[in-house]
């Protein structure tokens, strides 16, 4: 296990190539605008807070690579994750396109590696935010000869994410990984639209597992209008998501859900929530176990 400290003029991917199970890459202070990979497991990336170490980028969907293809949401990611237990700790990352009207999704971090966990972190973009893979299983084939199979992993994956920061305007917080979303604030932003949505779950049928925020807070920039804001909305059928002693601001809709564009996805999905709160969508269920009484603000 080795510790190496890297600077903001530092090649961050061509540390995390050279880096073994077990060590630390430390970032001093600063704004890293490159875009890296880890594909080495058992590494730890370790920032001096998150509002001094800050990794950005600025890709977005509608970008055209050099063979004039967009770059797709799952290509537009500041920080991907590839390999298996991961640490990230104390920092930022960021997209700053900051248009997703014109410019598509947006993604700041994309995981696809078990066993990942992060903790201190601000992660900031608009649409699109946060990915946690694999991906849905039809998009697995449709991206066969399009995304690397680093991105195309097709097995179930395990995170938690711990006294975070997220902050987004629409499907912030989506993909198909199990994970924890453990005493986390999950901020609205405006993006221009009347509407937003936070979560959009995809896991499959067989899948017991999906994103669970427990103690987590649900705030918003002052500009975001007063009931204006879902919870979540089935990105696939099966969608599986659960809310547990949250407390929510007021500009979560009452109904609390959607099933995604006038769709009968809410036939199928695994939507959760302790304790019940008034006015909920009929569709939404309560976990077995108990929990207590949600905030409402």
């Amino acid at each position: 296990m080795a510790d190496y400290y890297l600077s903001p003029g530092d090649n961050l991917q061509e540390a995390a190539d050279k880096a073994l199970p077990g060590d630390t890459l430390h970032l001093k202070e600063g704004c890293y605008r490159q875009k890296v990979v880890l594909r080495a497991p058992s590494i730890t990336l370790v920032g001096e807070g998150p509002e001094k170490t800050v990794l950005t980028g600025s890709d977005y969907a509608r970008k055209l690579d050099e063979q004039g293809r967009e770059y797709n949401t799952f290509r537009t990611y500041t920080l991907a994750v590839t390999a298996d237990d991961i640490t990230l700790r104390s920092l930022s990352i960021r997209n700053d396109a900051l248009d997703p009207v014109s410019k598509g999704q947006e993604v700041a971090l994309s995981v696809y590696g078990d066993r990942f966990h992060m903790e201190k972190c601000h992660l900031f973009s608009t649409q699109d935010t946060l990915f946690l893979g694999p991906l849905p299983l039809d998009l697995v084939a449709r991206y066969k000869d399009f995304l690397p199979d680093e991105l195309r992993k097709s097995h179930p994956l395990k995170m938690d994410i711990s006294d975070c920061l997220i902050e987004g305007s629409v499907d912030y917080i989506f993909g198909c990984g199990s994970c924890l979303f453990n005493a986390c604030e999950i901020r609205q932003i405006p993006d221009g639209r009347t509407n937003g949505f936070i979560a959009a779950p995809a896991h499959w049928e067989e899948m017991s597992e999906g994103f669970t925020f427990r103690y987590c807070s649900f705030t918003c920039d002052p500009s975001v209008p007063e009931k204006s804001i879902y919870l979540a909305r089935p990105w696939r059928d099966f969608g599986l998501c659960s809310f547990e002693s949250c407390a929510y601001g007021p500009h979560i809709k009452p109904e609390g859900f959607d099933s995604w564009r006038g769709s009968s996805r809410h036939l199928t999905a695994r939507f959760f929530e302790a304790p019940a709160v008034p006015g909920r969508a009929a569709w939404v269920r309560q976990p077995d176990r108990s929990a207590p009484e949600a905030v409402l603000s």
